[in-house]
């Protein structure tokens, strides 16, 4: 690879690392082609990326950034996964690791947090912004119908009670 074209890989890379709302690191030794794609498709499919680059080109394009520093965990081969949302890369990875041996998440960052595996795999337990708004919508939907129901209920014993007579009163006349 020649200076001009590692200059321009630096410069993609990071990029697309300062804009990503999380990071992982991830270790991949003797994955093959087919599980690497996988996890590529995987990774898309959710709106995330992975790379693959030499260490060396990814720590320059992670000093740029306002990302955690991250070099300690670029040793050997390595992937980096990222997304803009900060949910889907460490459950995209951890996910995948649990399936894959050979996937070792090394750990990450969300902005300036620098995270170790513990904390991606923790991240990757955590529902996603999407399912905490859908709870937080039917906890706040949840009082609304309760008081509906109380102001409802004294109304409906009443007509129960006239329904009741008014079936006395047919089953006498009768």
């Amino acid at each position: 690879m020649e200076r001009a074209e590692k200059r321009e890989l630096v410069v993609s890379l990071q990029a697309a690392l300062a804009g990503a709302g999380s990071i992982v690191v991830a270790q991949n030794a003797g994955l093959t082609v087919a599980d690497f794609e996988n996890l590529r498709k995987q990774m898309k499919a959710a709106g995330g990326q992975v790379k693959v680059a030499k260490n060396r080109l990814a720590k320059l394009a992670l000093e740029e950034t306002a990302n955690a520093d991250m070099s300690a965990l670029l040793v050997g081969p390595t992937v980096i996964a990222f997304a803009d949302d900060p949910m889907v890369a460490p459950k995209i990875a951890a996910g995948f690791a649990d399936k894959n041996q050979k996937f070792v998440v090394l750990g990450g960052a969300m902005g300036a947090t620098a995270l170790d595996a513990n904390n991606v795999k923790a991240l990757a337990t955590m529902p996603s912004l999407d399912q905490l708004r859908a709870t937080l919508a039917g906890m706040l939907k949840q009082p609304a119908t309760r008081i509906a129901s109380v102001v409802q209920a004294p109304g409906a014993q009443i007509a129960r009670v006239l329904s009741a007579y008014a079936d006395k009163d047919k089953s006498e006349a009768a």
